[in-house]
């Protein structure tokens, strides 16, 4: 019972912290705030400080932003939290007849991230007052006709809601009617002409009436029409409809010229009392905009194309007149069916790039997502590559935040494409696409890595001091100061070698020099070393071991001799060719005087002597340079150092060539080992 009452308390606090995360990033309940239309600039909604339960100084780190979907309605004082009014609203510019008139925002708060929806209620005042469409009403009624009979009249419209919209009907006092208010299915209130008692054309043949609208406002706001009656002689027969009420549906992408429906009305009497002709009663603008009626015919046309996301039903009166001004009067109702003929839309709020490579899960973009049509064709869904780490979550209402899995490697890939995709589900279904392109931060997860496993050097002794002995080079995957390679040397293994005195590194290209003449007798072979090391921070390292070794070389005092001999041997050849070369030269001179005086023929042959091989100086040195090489081979035991490599020319190579036949020694000579 113990140990079951210690794990009860340990459960409940994770579901508890469970509980606070969901409510964190969902955001708090949405709250609704008030504000009278026409309130001026800078007025006052709300403190977001107060109303979050922030302070000053959380509001600055959390980086808070309001988001209004693209008006620019309200204004966020950073520096106090006061939420305040950035033009003068108007309800009905903003929502027309629809009440209550609802503007919707959220709140997102960073790091943890917040989002919470709200809601600014504008409230109408009493600021317009009723108006009919027409200021004289022309009606013709029989002098016949009973009393309670009940004539249409034309309605006044108040673009103010509620209390403040029009409320009824007055009539100046008169022998003859009243005024009774009617309400249509949207709410609208008309009126209605009833007459108390029968008219008399002889006794009086015009009526002039004051029809008075009025709204409920404090105080109340009024539009007054006149109304001129025409008393007729007796055409006892109305027009009538075959309906009264006509109810059609047409979709929002009919084309210009649809016939939406045919009324038709018909009238008992003969001749001209009993021809009908059809008309609006008295239409709005956009209803003339939008159709056309037949007068003729009562068949009703569309003019302009519909939009349902504008406009969703029409409530059209139409009325039916004879000959002798009698009419009757039925209503046609509209309803646009909607199309998908809108795209998704996609609006990114913020976008988090680039990210380190070795975070974790890491919110890279927020976003909501819209669809101005309703039903299927208004719900949508959001999507992105497979084959992408990365993930799509929903969060508050139609928001959506893109995260990374986990950890990512900006050496195997340090830049992502994203395409959000947005689909809606109606038919045919709409796409939207929105790129984003995520780059990864390098951090310093790699170490220096040497391009080879072991390195052997080869040295001759008696080596001149700061010898290039070979090369050290490794790599870093990462990028930057990240993978910027330094080298050192590090302290050798036997503590009685002293390494500092007999090789060095360059610490930028890791090129190794030996920095005094090596004996062989003295030491053959050593190892010591080497360390690379990155810029990063913290810095990552790599060893290797390279392996020095001076091979095994005949004496000096015999090297010196053999130089001397072929040194010898090689002046030898160059005397004996210049004497040739000097007796040929006199025997051709020689002979070309004799054949002058004796006009005899000389057997030498006559021609130049190539002069440019045999070029001497006044100081006894030849003229022609010697080019030496200097070549270090590394990596394998038989790699050597060879210098003084004269390239000799062509004449003396072949002096040389043929001692070398008799003698190969003679022709490894000129290799300096």
């Amino acid at each position: 019972m113990e140990a079951r009452g210690k794990r009860f308390p340990r459960q409940r606090q994770v579901l508890l912290l469970f509980v606070f995360l969901g409510g964190s990033l969902a955001g708090s309940e949405s709250r609704r705030y008030y504000v009278d239309e026409e309130k001026e600039k800078g007025f006052l909604i709300a403190n977001l400080v107060k109303d979050l339960g922030l302070t000053v100084g959380e509001l600055a780190a959390r980086e808070i932003q309001v988001v209004t979907n693209g008006n620019k309605y309200f204004q966020l004082n950073h520096e106090t939290g006061d939420l305040i009014l950035n033009e003068k609203l108007d309800r009905e510019e903003l929502c027309g007849p629809t009440e209550p008139c609802i503007l919707h925002f959220q709140i997102i708060l960073q790091d943890p991230l917040q989002i919470v929806t709200k809601e600014l209620q504008v409230m109408d005042v009493n600021d317009h007052p009723p108006v009919f469409f027409e200021n004289e009403m022309q009606l013709k009624i029989l002098e016949s006709t009973p009393p309670g009979t009940i004539i249409p009249l034309g309605n006044a419209e108040d673009v103010d809601v509620g209390r403040n919209g029009l409320q009824n009907y007055t009539l100046a006092p008169n022998s003859y009617f009243h005024v009774v208010t009617r309400s249509r299915r949207d709410g609208r209130k008309y009126p209605e002409l009833v007459l108390d008692k029968a008219l008399d054309r002889e006794q009086q043949p015009e009526l002039s009436l004051t029809l008075t609208a009025l709204d409920g406002g404090s105080p109340p706001r009024s539009g007054t029409a006149q109304i001129n009656i025409l008393v007729l002689d007796i055409n006892d027969n109305a027009p009538e409809f075959e309906q009264t009420l006509y109810e059609v549906q047409i979709l929002e992408n009919s084309p210009i010229n649809s016939v939406i429906v045919t009324v038709s009305a018909s009238d008992l009497d003969a001749g001209t009392f009993g021809t009908v002709s059809y008309a609006f009663f008295h239409p709005s603008e956009e209803i003339l905009k939008t159709f056309h009626l037949n007068p003729i015919t009562g068949a009703m046309h569309l003019v302009k194309y519909l939009n349902f996301e504008e406009i969703n039903s029409y409530e059209i009166d139409i009325e039916a007149k004879d000959g002798g001004g009698l009419s009757g009067k039925s209503t046609v109702i509209v309803q646009v069916v909607d199309v998908n003929d809108n795209p998704p839309e996609l609006s990114l709020s913020s976008v988090n790039s680039p990210i380190p490579e070795n975070s974790g899960q890491t919110v890279v973009a927020v976003f909501s997502v819209s669809d101005l049509d309703s039903g299927d064709n208004g719900r949508v869904m959001c999507s992105i590559q497979n084959d992408l780490p990365f993930v799509l979550k929903p969060s508050v209402e139609n928001f959506y935040t893109l995260m990374s899995e986990g950890p990512l490697d900006r050496e195997s890939q340090a830049e992502y494409n994203i395409t959000i995709t947005v689909t809606d589900l109606g038919t045919p279904r709409l796409t939207t696409e929105h790129s984003i392109t995520v780059l990864v931060s390098d951090v310093n997860d790699n170490a220096p890595a040497f391009t080879q496993a072991s390195y052997t050097l080869l040295v001759r002794e008696n080596n001149s001091p700061a010898l290039h002995i070979g090369t050290i080079s490794a790599t870093d995957a990462d990028a930057g100061t990240n993978a910027q390679v330094t080298y050192s040397l590090l302290p050798p293994h036997d503590p009685q070698l002293a390494l500092a005195s007999l090789v060095s590194i360059n610490a930028d290209n890791g090129q190794l020099f030996a920095l005094r003449s090596l004996d062989y007798e003295a030491l053959r072979a050593f190892e010591f070393g080497v360390r690379a090391a990155d810029r990063g921070s913290p810095a990552l390292s790599s060893q290797a071991l390279p392996y020095l070794a001076l091979p095994e070389a005949a004496p000096a005092q015999a090297q010196a001799d053999s130089l001397t001999v072929y040194l010898v041997i090689a002046l030898a050849a160059v005397s004996s060719l210049f004497l040739l070369c000097v007796l040929l030269f006199v025997a051709a001179r020689l002979c070309r005087r004799a054949s002058a005086a004796s006009l005899g023929v000389c057997s030498v042959p006559e021609g130049p002597f190539p002069g440019h091989l045999l070029d001497v100086s006044g100081t006894g040195t030849l003229s022609h340079s010697y080019q030496y090489e200097v070549c270090l081979r590394g990596g394998t035991g038989t790699s050597d150092f060879k210098f003084l490599k004269p390239i000799i020319p062509s004449f003396l190579a072949e002096g040389v060539e043929r001692v070398s036949e008799a003698n190969p020694s003679v022709r490894n000579s000129f290799e300096f080992n």
